[in-house]
This record gives structure tokens, C-alpha cells and sequence, in this order.
């Protein structure tokens, strides 16, 4: 069963944790989900009870509805939250589940307020920005505290300090910070130092204007953390800690890494735990038990093989559309001690034949995740190639409904075999909608989300990878599998070897005489991370590896 996500409910008393906040400047998409996660990793590391959470400030109450090409990838969390992509990054980190708790959005809160406004709580007071919004954001930011024991709570701030959607969250961040006291709270700002090549230095003047920014909204960084290309000289730390007012040990450098898996090992070389606890007054003298993630990075830097992945989608202008993939795909590449090379194949491009040379040497073919019609044909017919040929295949979502739609087309002769998704009025609807979603018109998290059990078939490819009958995975989707044409589907050898106990709705499905060829309705990506990589990941690659030798 899948379980049920409990309302948000805020109690008046906290059990008190240290907070630390991430905030960013000059630029956006510099890294602050990353510097977060892996500060998180770094005390995670020494024993302390931490947790991450994130602040977008968009009014979107979540990023369900949002195309992949505005704001990367939706991340679904157990409790079926559609979430910001960071929590993705939170989860392979720290390798413990987020929930909806974690990530808050504008919208989300204004929601919230006006509902409260309706239902008579302020007794008709003005309801305004201040105190009501950032009453409810520091509500948000507390809610951890009342969910868990957590000796530190991280939360990141989206946007750029300067931007107008960000200036009620730090404000609601001036504001926590004198309730809980400053001992209490450390605030790291990520920003910008940009090399100019024609003057051949690095510039700090960014930097100083950000940290201007946000001693204007009455909050001064304790740590900058300053993204660069190039290593910062003591001269410029000096500068830095003079014009921003921070001490020269909290200037810290965050060098380009090679990995985002190098970073947790630069911030440590770095000594940011050390000093975020410092300023926290936590007396932790453990050093950080790194081990594991040490010999991750060793066999990730360190391999023996290589193998060539296509991956076959509709968002590839944009890698973070797909990035719970790509990074599945690291961590596996790591267990097998293999070289993953993931080639983006845009499903549009396959349309107007030649597959055999737009196909030819990759050893195994991902067909992702999506939604609407375009590049759907596209995608049938790199099925079709694989199938043919023998080439390991890995369906996840629309991937494995489309596996259906062209195994029926081209192997049982349904000519009008179509998913109701793409053809409404088709007469041989063998993906169609599911029951429970023909009555819901509001598109808003309305989907089937979340984790659902999943009973696999003893000797199955995926019986093989888990190791185990019974699982549980996330899902996102409105379409399903028609149960009316398994028997025939079955016959033919398109085996559905995973169901759901409850509904009986086909979870995996697998091609019998065929060395690799499986689809999934659930998503495995969202649940790979370093320290437990999927296993559908693993044995792909693994099969990808024997198709190459």
C-alpha cells in the first residue's frame, strides 16, 4: 500500500535544533542544493541528526505542472510530494527519503495564508507580508523540528539574493534568527568569483555587492563559500573577509570539481564542517567516517570497462530534465567499476528511419520517462531496433508503456495498438487511463504518486536484480497498462512479471528470449543513491557489459 501523506500540522512548541541557511548570489544555478548536501554529508558523517529542506520561491504551489525545459526534473518523494530536483540530490547524498515536509514553495504558502484568511483565523485583521507570510514561512522552516530529532536542520533558499520573489524568505530569515538567537544559527552564502581572462584576475566585486544585498535585507553571512575556477589566493580571502565582514577561515574556496560527488571531500579539505560547528558551539570531535563514500568515488574515477548508453527522451536540450538518470547511472557505473557514457538521443530525430546508423554501437538503450505525443514514434521504432537485435533495454514510465504499444503493433499485428494519452480515440487502447483518474480534471498533484508495492515474479530479470519478491517504488503517472490484453501479450512472450497486489495493475513487463529487455511504470531513478545504488541500474549495466563483449 501506498502511504498516505499526512497533513501538515504546526505545533507552538519546538524541540530546538541548530539551523543553518544557504542562500546564493550574483548568480543563479550555482551549486547551492550541492553545497548543502554535502555540508549535510560532512556532519552527517561525524553523528549528528541532520535533515535538508528546500525554499523555492516561485508561486507554483509545486513543480508538478512545470515543463522539464523551466525547471529540470520533478522529484517524487514516498509520500508522493512532486518536489524541487534538490531533494534529489539531498536523498543520493545522505541516503535517507525526503517528504513533501521538505520542500516549501511560495505558492504553497500564500495558499495556506488565504485559507487560513478564509476560514476567519486572523479575526479580521489586515492579512499582509509581514507578519502573516513570514509568520507561515518560519512555521515551515520549524516544522522539522516537530518531526524528527535533528541535532541540525539545513535549509536552502531558492533564487538569487536581489531577486523580489526571495525577499519574504529572508526576511522570515531576519527575523528566526533573533528569535532563536545567533548561536543557534549560521547562515552560508554560496557566490560568484568570476575571472576576467582579458585582465587575468579574479574579481571580488560581485560578491561584495551580493553580500551588500543581503546586509540590506538586516542579515550578515557567517561563510561565503565562493564558487571559482581558479584556486583563491590569501590576498583575496583577506580582501573578501575585510569588505564582507566575515572572519578569513569562513572565505571559503569551492573550486570547479570533476564530480558533484568530489565536492563533500573539498568542503571537508576545506574544513566547513568544522567551522559551521564552531560557530554553532557544537563540540563534536568525531572526524568524519568517509569511508564508504571514499571507495564510491575510487571505483567511480578508477575504472576497468566502459560501456555506451543511448538514452532516448524528448527533454535532452536540458540534462536536468532527466538528472535522477544520469545519476542512477553513475552509481552503477561505480558498482560494475565501469565507465557509463550516457549519449542523449532526441526520440524526434529517430522518426525518419536510418535507426540502424543512428543506433549502432551503443550497448544498451534507455527509452525515459514523459508526457503528450511528440516524439512518440520516435520511440517506437528504437524499441523495435532493440528488440530485433538483441541490444539490452530499459524502459521506465512512458519507456515501458511505449515497449507495450510497439511489441503489440509489430509482434501481435494490433495495426491501432495506441496508449489513450497519445490517441484518444483509438480502438485498441492498450495503455489507456487509469480508472481512478477518468473523473479528475484539475492537474495539480493529482496523479498516482508515491511509493506502491510491486509482488515480482520468481526468475524474472527484475526478481534476479532486486533479489527479493516484494518491493516498493515511486510513481508519477496517469496511464496504465490494459489488463484486457495481457493473456494475448503474454502469449506472444511480453511477460508482465510484476503487478501491483492491490489493483493487479502491471508494474514490469519483460520480453522472454531476449538477453535484457525490461519496462518499468514506476521510477527506480528516484531511488538510487551512492550508498545503495538502484539495482535495475546495476544489472543493466551489467548487461549492457555482456552485449559488449
Amino acid at each position: 500500500m501506498r502511504p498516505v501523506a499526512k497533513k501538515i500540522k504546526f505545533l507552538s512548541t519546538y524541540i530546538m535544533s541548530k539551523h543553518i541557511f544557504v542562500t546564493g548570489g550574483v548568480t543563479s544555478s550555482l551549486g547551492k542544493g550541492i553545497i548543502a548536501a554535502s555540508l549535510a554529508k560532512l556532519l552527517q558523517a561525524r553523528g549528528l541528526s541532520v535533515t535538508i529542506q528546500k525554499l523555492d520561491p516561485y508561486i507554483n504551489v509545486d513543480p508538478g505542472t512545470l515543463n522539464p525545459y523551466e525547471h529540470g526534473e520533478c522529484y517524487v518523494t514516498e509520500d508522493g510530494a512532486e518536489t524541487d530536483l534538490d531533494l534529489g540530490h539531498y536523498e543520493r547524498f545522505l541516503n535517507i527519503p525526503t517528504s513533501q515536509a521538505n520542500n516549501v514553495t511560495t505558492g504553497r504558502i500564500y495558499q495556506t495564508v488565504i485559507e487560513k484568511e478564509r476560514a476567519g483565523a486572523f479575526l479580521g485583521k489586515t492579512v499582509q507580508v509581514i507578519p502573516h507570510i513570514t509568520d507561515e514561512i518560519k512555521n515551515r522552516i520549524r516544522l522539522q523540528e516537530t518531526l524528527g530529532t535533528y541535532d541540525i536542520i539545513i535549509t536552502e533558499i531558492g533564487g538569487t539574493v536581489g531577486d523580489i520573489e526571495s525577499l519574504p524568505y529572508l526576511e522570515a530569515l531576519r527575523q528566526l534568527r533573533r528569535e532563536i538567537g545567533k548561536e543557534n544559527c549560521v547562515v552560508v552564502h554560496l557566490t560568484l568569483i568570476p575571472y576576467l581572462s582579458a585582465a587575468k584576475e579574479l574579481k571580488t566585486k560581485p560578491t561584495q555587492h551580493s553580500v551588500k544585498e543581503l546586509l540590506q535585507a538586516g542579515i550578515q553571512p557567517d561563510i561565503l563559500v565562493c564558487r571559482t575556477e581558479y584556486a583563491l589566493p590569501k590576498e583575496l580571502r583577506d580582501k573578501l573577509a575585510l569588505f564582507c565582514n566575515v572572519d578569513e577561515k569562513s572565505v571559503i574556496e569551492a573550486i570547479d570539481a570533476e564530480t558533484i560527488y568530489d565536492v563533500p571531500l573539498l568542503m571537508l579539505k576545506e574544513k566547513l564542517d568544522k567551522i559551521v560547528l564552531k560557530k554553532l558551539g557544537i563540540k563534536n570531535h568525531n572526524e568524519p567516517d568517509l569511508t564508504q563514500w571514499k571507495d564510491f568515488l575510487g571505483r567511480l574515477k578508477n575504472p576497468t570497462r566502459e560501456v555506451k548508453i543511448g538514452l532516448v527522451g524528448k527533454y535532452n536540450e536540458l540534462q536536468d530534465a532527466y538528472k535522477s538518470i544520469y545519476e542512477a547511472f553513475i552509481h552503477a557505473g561505480s558498482v560494475n567499476e565501469c565507465k557509463v557514457r550516457v549519449i542523449p538521443i532526441h526520440s524526434e530525430t529517430l522518426e525518419n528511419g536510418d535507426i540502424a546508423n543512428k543506433l549502432k554501437g551503443f550497448d544498451g538503450i534507455l527509452v525515459a520517462p514523459g508526457f503528450g505525443e511528440r516524439g512518440i514514434a520516435g520511440k517506437l521504432e528504437a524499441i523495435r531496433f532493440v528488440r530485433e537485435n538483441n541490444i539490452p533495454f530499459f524502459g521506465i514510465c512512458l519507456g515501458m508503456q511505449c515497449a507495450v504499444v510497439e511489441f503489440c503493433k509489430n509482434v501481435l499485428g494490433i495495426k491501432q495498438a495506441d496508449s489513450t494519452e497519445v490517441n484518444p480515440n483509438t480502438t485498441e487502447p492498450v495503455i489507456d487511463l487509469m480508472a481512478d483518474q477518468k473523473e479528475i480534471t484539475a492537474k495539480g498533484g493529482t496523479m498516482r504518486l508515491g511509493a506502491y508495492d510491486c509482488k515480482l515474479q520468481k526468475n524474472s530479470i527484475s526478481y534476479k536484480a532486486y533479489g527479493k519478491v516484494d518491493i516498493s517504488e515511486r510513481h508519477r503517472h496517469r496511464y496504465e497498462f490494459n489488463n484486457a490484453y495481457l493473456e494475448r501479450m503474454e502469449a506472444a512472450g511480453l511477460m508482465a512479471t510484476g503487478k501491483n497486489p492491490a489493483s493487479g495493475l502491471v508494474e514490469v513487463v519483460e520480453l522472454k528470449d531476449h538477453p535484457y529487455f525490461i519496462g518499468v511504470q514506476y521510477h527506480p531513478e528516484l531511488k538510487s543513491t551512492v550508498e545503495n545504488p538502484h539495482p535495475l541500474f546495476v544489472s543493466f549495466i551489467k548487461a549492457a557489459l555482456q552485449h559488449k563483449a
